[in-house]
């Protein structure tokens, strides 16, 4: 009988996560680094992502990489998912987490904007997960995590483009999650509520961020870390029969 902390044990899983130099990927690539995983971290900032990774490691004793890569541009994508696995060996876990955010209402969306918004948090996120899938269909096993929102699920004002993505993340990972089913793979959203990153900290004010704070039950922004425990719930055995599934992280945001 498998034993409670091997559910969570990632030793010998590479895990790639984009996103990965600060927020909530630094947070995750780190949690998933203590339970045994080797990991491998995108961003466009390769001062950030360097440095983490060099931390993280550091901290471990894992092994892992980085690549420099613009989520916006397809061949920069289409590369950093040759590098990923080239360099590693594998991917057994993958997190979209990189994600924009440009607030616009309805009327003034500007079509850079639309694009922008649109290649980042949904045809980047197609488009690595459509290259990397194949080398977890040759090993029987693969986990696949996008990191929606709750603003896919409900939205509040300006939110058009971004909550439009969210939400089709969560579509898309319903299909794929019947395309690889039988492949061993996984593929299920985390839809996180009032998270304190860098994206928040910069759109909204200290007014928005008090009131943002009320409409949660438990009173509070979370703090990065919090967003761990449900990552690794997925990307371990411990979340082996859970697919298709979008894990809401909200503080009772939703249920407000």
């Amino acid at each position: 009988m498998t034993t409670s902390p091997k559910l969570f044990d990632l030793t010998g899983r590479v895990a790639l996560i984009t996103g990965g130099n600060k927020g909530l990927g630094k947070a995750m690539a780190r949690g998933l680094a203590q339970a045994g995983a080797d990991i491998f971290l995108s961003s466009r900032n390769e001062a950030e992502v360097k440095a983490t990774l060099d931390e993280i490691l550091k901290e471990t004793g894992r092994k892992g990489g980085y690549a420099i890569a613009d989520m916006t541009k397809r061949e920069d994508v289409k590369r950093l998912a040759k590098t990923a696995v080239e360099r590693m060996g594998k991917v057994d876990i993958l997190i979209n987490n990189a994600g924009a955010n440009f607030p616009q209402a309805i009327d003034a969306i500007t079509d850079e904007a639309w694009d922008m918004v649109l290649e980042t948090n949904l045809t980047s996120i197609m488009g690595l997960t459509r290259a990397i899938v194949p080398q977890m269909r040759a090993r029987k096993w693969g986990r696949i995590i996008h990191i929606s929102s709750i603003m896919g699920i409900v939205s509040k004002e300006k939110r058009n483009v971004y909550s439009a993505t969210k939400a089709a993340l969560i579509g898309m990972c319903h299909a794929s999650a019947i395309d690889l089913g039988e492949d061993g793979i996984t593929v299920n959203c985390i839809a996180p509520g009032p998270f304190l990153t860098d994206m928040p900290g910069k759109l909204l004010s200290p007014a928005e961020k008090a009131e943002f704070a009320k409409t949660t039950v438990l009173n509070r922004w979370a703090d990065p870390t919090e967003l761990v425990g449900p990552a690794l719930f997925l990307s371990s055995e411990a979340g082996s029969y859970v697919t298709g599934h979008v894990l809401v992280v909200d503080g009772g945001y939703i249920v407000r």
